[in-house]
């Protein structure tokens, strides 16, 4: 599945989708109005349904069973991926999230990094689940930075995060991870860059994104295309994630904010299970169209498989030396996500 390009790079809203219904469009406008979810139907479903930095949006998740025995979270019934869609928020808003089970096995919703009531932890402890063929809200909430009483500094929401299942298997949902039950959130602040596309990396025990051996999504995006990565591991190993061609700043965007940004330039990151980060790069930038390996560089991994390539094409969408095929893009878990 491709992902559509979305002008310029400095926007509050993306023309991804951030949804208020389980449908999914593919493009959506700058701002919209707030729709209440009781109005909200295919029609509106390309419109946020929440005030920039602020207000309440809803969305349907649905937990299902892939053909292949996998278990994923989607947007639409028969429609789920891994990873999952890709959820995005600004600081300040609340998320709504009704799971539906459509699995044979009870399920949850766990997040890391924003804000959540115990209802909402998404544990056997504080009873989250939801049975096969039942329904539950999960409510998500961010905040700004700000000042605590004393001076200190209490940081904000903003970051690159992610969710998954913690019932599936085992009280901690190892067997649900495991299976594919899992997926992206980022929280931005109001006025960060935004990416042309975005695609999530997930090393889990020794896949990428679940995929067989020596099958690792291909990322595809056009020469000096912004493009976003999020990169997060699971299951039982520390992996690095090292892509050829490409660097970023360490910090919390990927990007330097000036002359005097001190953060650290790099291009190759060790990243342990539960952990996440995310970067934006200029696709090319310097480098030129071609096939740039991005892959674990703990070498027995890569042997091993764990390597795939972002596939950077000329402006008529060729790669010299590279034959390239209609349709011929990405994972199809990368897009699905809800942004602004």
């Amino acid at each position: 599945m491709t992902d559509e390009g979305r002008g310029t790079t400095k926007r509050l809203f993306s023309r991804r989708v951030f949804t208020t219904s389980a449908a999914a469009a593919t493009a959506a406008a700058a701002i919209a109005p707030f729709v209440p979810s009781s109005q909200a139907g295919a029609a509106q479903a390309d419109k946020p349904a929440g005030k920039p930095g602020g207000g309440v949006r809803r969305m349907t998740l649905y937990a299902e069973k892939l053909p292949d025995g996998q278990l994923a979270y989607g947007l639409e019934p028969g429609k789920a991926t891994i990873p999952g869609p890709l959820i995005e928020m600004v600081e300040g808003e609340t998320l709504e999230i009704e799971v539906v089970n459509n699995a044979d096995v009870t399920a949850s919703l766990h997040v890391h990094g924003v804000d959540y009531d115990t209802a909402s932890d998404g544990t056997r402890m504080n009873d989250g689940v939801v049975e096969p063929g039942g329904r539950r809200t999960y409510v998500w909430r961010t905040h700004t930075q700000g000042r605590r009483p004393g001076g200190t500094i209490e940081p904000g929401s903003a970051g690159y995060w992610h969710y998954h299942d913690h019932v599936v298997g085992t009280d901690h949902g190892t067997g649900g991870i495991r299976r594919g039950l899992y997926g992206a959130l980022v929280v931005r602040r109001k006025g960060d860059v935004l990416p042309d596309k975005t695609f999530t990396v997930v090393f889990n025990d020794m896949t990428i994104n679940n995929r067989p051996a020596h099958d690792a999504p291909q990322f595809t995006a056009k020469l000096g295309e912004r493009v976003e990565f999020i990169v997060i591991t699971h299951g039982d190993f520390f992996h690095t994630f090292h892509i050829h061609g490409h660097r970023w700043a360490d910090n919390r965007t990927g990007l330097l904010d000036g002359p005097n940004d001190t953060s650290r330039v790099i291009d190759t990151k060790i990243t342990g299970p539960a952990e996440s980060f995310g970067f934006q790069v200029i696709a090319g930038e310097r480098v030129g169209p071609g096939a740039w390996m991005y892959h674990c560089h703990v070498q027995s991994h890569s042997d091993m498989g764990m390597a795939g390539v972002f596939m950077v094409t000329d402006k008529n969408g060729n790669v010299p030396g590279h034959p390239m095929t209609p349709g011929q893009s990405t994972d199809p878990g990368h897009s699905m996500d809800m942004s602004h």
